[in-house]
């Protein structure tokens, strides 16, 4: 009755070996083996699909499995044992199969407000569907049978027998048939309930799919009505004979309404619209017109009072957005920037059969997959890391903030900004070798220096810290947890981030969202992003929540939408945040806040009266020739350029990954092989000094990063790897001694 089935089999391997010993763990059906039971924690030795496979028995103890091109040899101790192996074999195929016809693709390709409704509709049907199989294979057991009994049984009457037996014979025989018939007549009842249960599913999916309809039209006309409330509110304000600070709908004319349809249609055409956050008070932004709310300001609501004329102060931060204005006010005390690189030479056009490689490693752990370059780009994962700063400046922009609030959109519009870089880069960065590290120094021409290392390898982890003489500090341990769907490859970032900035003291800390690399078989790679960042200040207690709204084929919402609310420590929302996070982010001020009517799902919408956004965040546009050079933007093009005085395990020194930068793929591919097993011996050497120590009764410290130790973090409770020092005072020494032969 369980899920999972384990035990001994002996596997054949070789004809110098014969069979072997080996420990087969049956589990989601998917049948994996590994040389002991210890080796579950790490080490697979390889696994088959069972959907797909062929199950045979050779003779009283052998089973033989095959999948394609991969066919295992097995034997059981006895006959009994391998009766139960098969038995469990074939009852998780049946499952396996059923599963992969029946379960939906749950990539977050679909409608997410329809998730509930369809899980409730889908649920009782495929727990019937599954019952339905399960009775059908019993009867064709049962049908299969019976005719092997008939068989018999009309052999024996042809025998010589006694009358009396000859009439028992004959007797059995007549309730064979009857048997037969009967169970018979049961296959095709079951077969006219599934097709009803059929007919009544459509039926109920014509249902769902009208209240489906009817409630996009309730919150059109929600929408529409908070449009003309909030034109009537301007008419209140505008009409003549009415104080100024009054508000009250009931007291407009007609005749004022009427009047003030044409100045509010020009404000209907740019009033936005957000949809609402799942684990978040729902909300509508209207566009305010500053002009009235300047000369009205003492009537905001005092729940999100605002002070519009702020707003538009020429020396705000908010102002600032002119690149190159700003540039010169920040950078005086900086040198000219380095003339850099800005092509690399085009990606070769190889085939390659993705499936053949792919098929093998569905379940598994990505970082643990032997992969060919063919798949990978030629940075490494911590220079796609450092990829982070690519929009520095916001940061650069957020320490001139007065205002914690303020500075919190500017953090924000950062946070989204570092996926910009991913929306055509599905290719895989190369995995970092432990110890491996990477430098970013630009302190003289940008202000800040960067390093990173990889300070673990199973699980994957990187340590990044940043320094900006501009005033602010970030540093973040990440590690990678990615699964290979099928269809799809999920790439789950865990561990948070961090940024202070040195002279409010302001602690920011906000963890990275889930990355879905779709169509990973068939049809063309694209990638999305998807989940909710919650930044906290951990100073002043403000917070901002942001959504990520996955790629739906029938949303009518713009694809890579971003929208999120900037509140304070008390809960009070002062900036909405919009936008997608591959093109810009925008900050729009709250100036009235007011909750409107529940929606279908029982959630209170709450309308945000706004001013005219600001654009805090642009993407910068590709190079030219971006697609033939891995689509990697001007700071990508420059991160692998070989620069003189790095450490020696810096990733620009690291050899297959220069060599597939010059197109030299194949002798990639061999270096890359070489590395890995380089690491390997490396990792053994260690596994065997920590049992030499454990029989030894000593302790083992395991490997040591160079640049960083692990401390527990005050704010979060969490045990991360942070800069401990020495890096740059090593290079400008040029003292490498400490650094292991990686390469």
């Amino acid at each position: 009755g369980s899920d999972t089935y384990k035990g001994w089999l002996f596997k054949w391997t070789n004809y110098l070996k014969g069979y072997q010993r080996r420990w087969f763990v049956l589990s989601n059906g998917l049948l994996s083996y590994y040389r002991t039971q210890a080796e579950m924690a790490h080490t697979c030795r390889g696994t088959i699909n069972l959907s797909t496979a062929h199950i045979d028995t050779e003779d009283s103890c052998n089973i033989v499995l095959s999948n394609g091109g991969r066919t295992y040899h097995l034997k059981a101790n006895s006959e009994v044992e391998r009766q139960r192996w098969v038995t469990a074999l074939e009852l998780a195929k049946a499952k396996a199969i059923r599963m992969r016809n029946n379960q939906s693709d749950d990539s977050g390709d679909e409608e997410p407000a329809s998730q509930s409704d369809k899980s409730e509709l889908h649920g009782p049907l495929k727990t019937l569907s599954s019952k339905l199989e399960d009775l059908s294979t019993c009867n064709e057991l049962i049908a299969k049978h019976g005719a092997a009994l008939q068989r018999s049984l009309s052999e024996l009457e042809s025998l010589r027998l006694p009358a009396d037996s000859g009439e028992k014979i004959k007797a059995v025989n007549e309730r064979a048939t009857l048997f037969r018939i009967t169970s018979n007549a049961m296959i095709n009842a079951c077969r006219d309930f599934l097709d009803l249960a059929e007919s009544h599913s459509r039926k109920w999916q014509r249902l769902l799919q009208h209240e489906r309809e009817q409630r996009i039209r309730l919150e059109e006309t929600i929408e529409q009505l908070a449009k003309q409330h909030n034109s009537l509110e301007r008419a209140c304000r505008g009409a003549p004979g009415l104080a100024s600070g009054t508000a009250s709908i009931s007291s407009t004319t007609k005749g004022s309404v009427q009047s003030a349809k044409g100045e509010a249609s020009d404000e209907d055409e740019e009033t936005e619209y957000f949809d609402a956050m799942e684990d978040a008070p729902a909300f509508i932004t209207v566009t305010a017109d500053p002009k009235h709310h300047r000369r009205s300001g003492s009537n905001l609501s005092g729940a999100s009072e605002g002070h519009p004329e702020d707003w538009n102060l020429e020396d705000s931060v908010f102002e600032s957005s002119n690149q190159s204005s700003y540039n010169e006010s920040m950078g005086k005390d900086l040198l000219p920037r380095k003339r850099r690189r800005t092509r690399i030479p085009d990606k070769p056009n190889y085939s390659l059969n993705l499936w053949s490689i792919m098929k093998n490693c569905i379940g598994k752990e990505l970082s643990k997959i032997p992969m060919p370059v063919n798949f990978n780009e030629p940075l490494s994962m911590l220079q796609r890391l450092t990829e982070d700063l690519e929009y520095h400046e916001l940061l650069d922009k957020a320490v001139k903030c007065e205002s914690s609030t303020e500075q919190m959109c500017f953090v924000a519009a950062f946070s989204v900004s570092s996926y910009s870089t991913t929306v055509h880069r599905t290719a895989k960065p190369f995995n970092p070798l432990l110890g491996e590290t990477y430098e970013l120094d630009r302190l003289e021409e940008l202000g800040f220096r960067s390093l990173c290392e990889q300070v673990s390898h199973h699980p994957p982890a990187a340590a990044h810290h940043v320094y900006s003489r501009r005033g602010w500090t970030l540093w973040q341990e990440i590690t990678i947890a990615s699964k290979f769907r099928g269809k799809y490859l999920s790439i789950m970032p865990l561990g948070a981030i961090h940024l202070e900035f040195h002279s409010s003291g302001n602690h920011y800390v906000w963890r990275k969202v889930t990355s879905t690399v779709h169509n990973i078989i068939v049809g063309k790679l694209w990638i999305d992003q998807s989940g909710e960042i919650e930044i906290v200040n951990h100073k002043s207690k403000d917070k901002c929540q942001l959504k990520f709204t996955p790629y739906s084929y029938f949303s009518r919402d713009v694809p890579r939408k971003v929208t999120g609310v900037v509140s304070d420590a008390d809960g009070k929302a002062h900036y909405v945040m919009s936008g997608t996070w591959d093109e810009k982010m925008e900050c729009s001020k709250i100036v009235h806040s007011s909750h409107g009517s529940t929606s279908t799902e029982g959630k209170q919408k709450t309308v945000y009266q706004t001013l005219s956004p600001k654009v805090l965040w642009r993407k910068y546009p590709l190079p030219e020739n971006a697609e033939n050079m891995y689509f990697f933007s001007e700071l990508a093009l420059t991160l692998n350029e070989p620069e003189e005085r790095v450490a020696p395990t810096d990733s620009r020194l690291r050899p297959d990954q220069r060599l597939m930068e010059s197109g030299r793929w194949d002798e990639a591919n061999v270096e890359k092989q070489r590395l890995e097993e380089k690491q390997r011996a490396v990792r053994r050497r260690r596994e065997a000094e920590a049992v030499e120590a454990l029989e030894e009764g000593k302790d083992y410290e395991g490997y040591i990063p160079l640049w960083f130790e692990r401390k527990l973090d005050a704010v979060t409770g969490e045990l991360i790897c942070v800069y401990k020092g020495g890096y740059w005072e090593a290079k400008d020494k040029q003292d490498w001694s400490v650094c292991p032969d990686i390469f």
